[in-house]
Parts: structure tokens; sequence; C-alpha cells
């Protein structure tokens, strides 16, 4: 469904040509468009990588069910919210409900993460670097988690779970590894880390109190991927936790940064004899 790696990477190299090639030109619409350009090439390049090595996993399928088991038995011991299949039967009776929610797993994360960015490079340039690096260090992250294989719930043979979007023909996946992303990368979830962020975004950067509706965008997606049985609880909690280290690594990192390159401008600052110092 979505843009495979290879065609990110081919289309991430001809916007490069294109912004190389662009360099001498000095009409003001192109120095416009050219720094929504380089950004259109990295955000590209970081989906081919997220694509690409979420085919990659450590272990093989033979634990992935036990350890999905260990995590559904966690939660029945620390029980913070309503169990999934609990919530999974609340909504079986209506197909309508199912169905919707099955689209809003496959379709809402990508175009959500999306609109976010081109939202904040447009109108909230200070704010956009910033969830830029955290978005890409904490899907990063989560890649590393799911070197480790974990069965969703609607693998678990004995657990009860329905899967929904088979139910109804509209699963993105078909067998194991051979759909959009490895089905055995539960842990943690892309999805409610993706969805938290936007709803970051937008109170941060946002103005008005209408901002905060954008707040059951995460709340919406954690209910999805519980339902659906596409993810535990636990997933979406694990993926909103990396969040507060990811940032506080951008921010140590944005500051040497700005340090260092603040000192290098002022290495190179013309003397008076109109020469470059060392």
């Amino acid at each position: 469904m979505w843009l495979p790696w290879e065609y990110a990477v081919m289309i991430g190299a001809g916007l490069s040509l294109a912004g190389w090639a662009t360099r001498p030109v000095r009409h003001r619409w192109i120095a416009t468009l050219r720094p929504f350009l380089w950004e259109a090439v990295t955000v590209l390049f970081l989906y081919a990588l997220w694509q690409w090595a979420g085919r990659f996993n450590l272990m093989d399928s033979t634990g992935a069910i036990e350890r999905g088991q260990d995590i559904l038995d966690l939660q029945d011991a620390v029980p913070l919210l309503p169990g999934e299949l609990t919530m999974q039967r609340w909504i079986l009776p209506h197909g309508w409900l199912v169905q919707a929610a099955n689209v809003f797993y496959a379709v809402a994360h990508v175009p959500a993460a999306i609109a976010m960015l081109v939202w904040l490079f447009v109108w909230h340039r200070d704010h956009y670097r910033p969830i830029r690096n955290v978005l890409a260090i904490t899907t990063a992250a989560c890649l590393l988690g799911h070197l480790v294989t974990v069965a969703p719930p609607r693998l678990l043979p004995d657990a009860g779970f329905v899967d929904t979007a088979l139910l109804y023909g509209q699963s993105v996946y078909g067998p194991p590894g051979a759909g959009v992303s490895d089905q055995l990368a539960a842990m943690p979830s892309v999805h409610v880390l993706w969805a938290v962020l936007v709803g970051i975004a937008a109170v941060w950067a946002g103005r008005g109190r209408w901002r905060w509706l954008v707040v059951l965008h995460p709340i919406a997606t954690l209910w999805v991927v519980a339902v659906t049985a596409n993810h535990y609880w636990l997933d979406g909690v694990v993926a909103a936790v990396l969040i507060p280290p990811a940032w506080w690594a951008q921010d140590v990192a944005t500051r040497r940064w700005n340090r260092w390159h603040d000192a290098r401008r002022g290495s190179l600052r013309p003397t008076a004899a109109g020469k470059l110092d060392a």
C-alpha cells in the first residue's frame, strides 16, 4: 500500500540531483523551495530506511508466540487498562466500527505524520527540526526493538483474538514477513509512537484551544491497534516512553552542533586585512 523503499530512494536521489542542479539559480521562488526539497530528501531516505530495516530481525519466529504471551500475562498481572480481548469483544458485534478501525490502522499513521511534518516546516519552522529529529531517533529505536520478534495478539493461537482485518478482507499483510511490514514486529508500536508525536507537535506548536483536539489522534490510535489485535497496550506505552530520552538526546546534540558551528564561523570571520582567520 505504501511507497516501496526502493522507490523512496529513487525519488530522494532525483530530488537531490535537482537540488544540486539548481544551486546556481538565484530566482526567489527556487530559493524558497530549496529548503523544502532538502527536507523532503531527508524524510524520504529516513522512510526508505524504516521500510528496508523492518524486514530484518535477530530471532526467528519460534519464540515470537511465547514473547507475545509473556506480554499478555504481564498486562493481566498489572491491569492498568481493559484487556485487548475484552475491548475487541465489545466492538465485534458492530461490523461498521470494526471495518473503520481496520482502515484507520492501515492508512492513518503515515499521512498523519507527513501532514505534521509539512505543517511544522511551512508554518512553524522553529519547531520542525526537534520533532523531525525525535521522530527519526525513536523510529530507529523501534526498529532495533523489532529485531526481537514478538507476535501480535491476533497471532496467538490460544488467546481468543480475532484477526479483524482478515475477517473483513482488509488485511495489509500477507504471510508473516511478506506484507507491508514484518508481522512479528509488535513491540514497540510505531503506529502509537508517530501518533503521540503528532499530538505533541500540535500542542507544542499550535495556537488556540482547537489544537487540543489533535490529542484524540494518539488516543484513537492506541484504541485501534488494541481492538484490531495488532498490538498490546504495552507496545504503545513502550513507544511513548522512548520519546523523552530521544528528545533529550537531540537537544544535547543540537546544542553541541550549534556551538561547534558558531565556533567554526567565528574562526573563519574575515580579519582587518581582509583575510580569513586560520
